[in-house]
């Protein structure tokens, strides 16, 4: 896959456009760029920051972040790969941290702010 770094590290545990927001968003899956390893929120959250994140560097691929899933989606493509080449570690979020997350910043009311 050509604009894959398999030597770039996730940029954190959780959405870093979530976490830098003021206030601090909540997101409801987490995807990392295959690129850069910026971590950023699916196109169901609120913020849908991977997508964006895309859209404004042009790197394509990101790949889940969300533990025992391995697969790719080529925004440039719109297509879907069951898996990739191997990313440096770690290779999802946390296992204690709850999706959608970060639990204390998630609003009782979240499945009526999810985007379908």
């Amino acid at each position: 896959m050509q604009g894959v770094n398999p030597s770039a590290p996730p940029s954190g545990a959780g959405c870093a456009d979530c976490e830098a927001a003021e206030p601090q968003g909540w997101w409801f899956h987490l995807r990392r760029c295959a690129a850069c390893g910026h971590i950023g929120c699916c196109d169901s959250s609120p913020g849908q920051h991977a997508s964006a994140h895309a859209a404004a560097t042009g790197h394509r691929f990101v790949r889940s972040f969300e533990p025992g899933e391995e697969w790719f989606w080529d925004y440039e493509e719109e297509t879907m790969y069951e898996s990739g080449p191997e990313l440096a570690g770690p290779a999802h979020r946390p296992l204690d941290q709850p999706a959608p997350g970060p639990a204390d910043r998630v609003p009782a009311d979240w499945t009526e702010r999810l985007h379908r």
